[in-house]
Parts: structure tokens; C-alpha cells; sequence
């Protein structure tokens, strides 16, 4: 009996953590996005109202020395009428050759802007520029430049270092979504679609604060 309780315990105690690591996951996003509205610079409101999904990944890290990599955990989160749905959890991953040294961390907002390119993440895995076009998007938070929105990329990234929103090339990156990470936080395994829908789903008070933070910096 002892060792089932121990066992127990030992469980509880890994649910407990990885469900608090998604918290932390989803407040870092929304400072993120909190970010956003702070700067003339940052994303247009208009690029946000426009998407179709949203992901927001901190703290990415990119190193190397001649051939790199870039790593990092976020939140996706499906456009729902004029809010975005519940958030999935995402990892992103990739590699680049090039002159190149050091390690650097920086946050990533990808906002998709077509049906094709939202409906290929949601398969599952998603490889920027092949399963969908990627390009730099457009800063300014006054909409001038918006104009580059001719350009009709399915995808548009935008990379955070030091303070300052630019545009980043992110060919050959891969998007997977992190069912576990889901079913951690959630409390069960939802399907992809349930969680979208967010019916019958309880959450946490992380999930709003970021939900609120994106609509207030869409109307800014």
C-alpha cells in the first residue's frame, strides 16, 4: 500500500508540474502580445484582426556555429468569429547554414492568414515554406505598412530581441502540435477540434488574460 501511495504521489506531483509549466507557457505568451501595444513598431492591429490563427512562441533559442537550429515551445490559438479559440500548445523547431555563432533568445508571432495554411497546422505538423508560404510581415502599428500585404503570404512571422518587433525569415522551420502538452494543462485528452470549439472545457485564469491581451491589442 505504501508504494501505491508513492506511486500515486510521484504521478500527481508530475501532472501538477507539467500542467503549471503550460500555465507559465500561456503567461509568457500574453506578455508577449501585452508587448505588442507598447511599441509604434510592432505588429499592425490589422494583421491580427486578419488571421486566421495566431501562434506565439517565447523565448525561442537559436545557436549555432556554421550550421544552427532554433527551438522553442508556444500556444496556437484558432480564429472563433471575433475571438480566438482556446489555445493548443505547439513546438517549433528548424535548422539554417550560414556564417553564424553564439546563442540568442527571441520571441515568435506568426499570425496565418489562409485557410490552407491553418488547415495544414492542424494536421498535426506544419513546415513553413513548404506546406505554407512564409514571409517577414509588416510592422507599424498605424497600418502604413500594411501596404506590403500584396505580397499575399500565407503565413507572416515576426521575431522579438532586445525590445525591437522586425520580420524573419523562417524557411524551412517546422510547427508541431504538442497533444500531450494539451492534455496536461486541460486535465484530459481533448480532441484538437474540442479544444478549438471550447465547449464543456474548463481553464485557468492564464487563458483569459491571454485571450483579452490579444483582443485589446487587435483594436489598439
Amino acid at each position: 500500500m505504501r508504494y501505491f501511495l508513492m506511486a500515486c504521489l510521484a504521478f500527481w506531483g508530475t501532472l501538477s508540474w507539467a500542467q503549471s509549466e503550460q500555465s507559465n507557457r500561456l503567461d509568457a505568451a500574453a506578455d508577449v502580445v501585452k508587448d505588442l501595444g507598447k511599441i509604434p513598431e510592432g505588429i499592425p492591429p490589422e494583421m491580427i484582426r486578419g488571421a486566421k490563427a495566431i501562434v506565439i512562441i517565447p523565448n525561442v533559442i537559436k545557436a549555432g556555429f556554421i550550421v544552427g537550429g532554433r527551438f522553442g515551445r508556444g500556444v496556437a490559438m484558432v480564429r472563433q468569429g471575433k475571438r480566438f479559440s482556446l489555445p493548443l500548445f505547439v513546438t517549433i523547431g528548424g535548422g539554417s547554414v550560414g556564417f553564424q555563432a553564439g546563442v540568442q533568445s527571441m520571441d515568435l508571432v506568426l499570425l496565418f492568414r489562409t485557410q490552407r495554411s491553418l488547415n495544414n497546422l492542424l494536421k498535426g505538423k506544419l513546415t513553413l515554406g513548404a506546406d505554407a508560404n512564409v514571409a517577414a510581415g509588416p510592422i507599424g502599428r498605424h497600418g502604413e505598412a500594411t501596404t506590403d500585404l500584396s505580397l499575399k503570404a500565407e503565413v507572416y512571422s515576426y521575431s522579438r530581441a532586445r525590445g525591437l518587433f522586425a520580420g524573419i525569415s523562417l524557411e524551412g522551420s517546422w510547427i508541431a502540435i504538442d497533444d500531450e502538452a494539451a492534455a496536461a494543462y486541460y486535465g484530459k485528452k481533448w480532441s484538437r477540434r474540442d479544444i478549438i470549439n471550447g465547449r464543456g472545457i474548463l481553464v485557468g485564469k492564464e487563458v483569459i488574460r491571454l485571450r483579452e491581451t490579444i483582443e485589446q491589442v487587435s483594436k489598439s
